[in-house]
């Protein structure tokens, strides 16, 4: 039962080899992106530390923030 099932009628090597493949360019793509997403959240955390008081409250005054705010809220309803 396991043999048939490893060598499917002789196309056991394609399917296996293509499974492994994709699940490795599946592995591959998110440790590229989770990497990439680390790197993003720090540099964020690094100019957003380095505001002051009075730059954040003009940000929060702008409308581009508002606009988001409310896109953001709207999208979870």
């Amino acid at each position: 039962m396991i043999n048939e099932i490893l060598f499917m009628n002789g196309y056991g090597l394609y399917v296996w080899s293509s499974f492994i493949f994709t699940l490795s360019c599946f592995g591959i793509l998110y440790l590229v992106v989770k990497t990439h997403l680390v790197k993003e959240q720090k540099k964020f955390e690094s100019k957003f530390n380095a505001l002051t008081t009075e730059k954040v409250h003009l940000a929060k005054k702008q409308d581009t923030f508002k606009e988001i705010l409310v896109t953001s809220s709207a999208s979870k309803i």
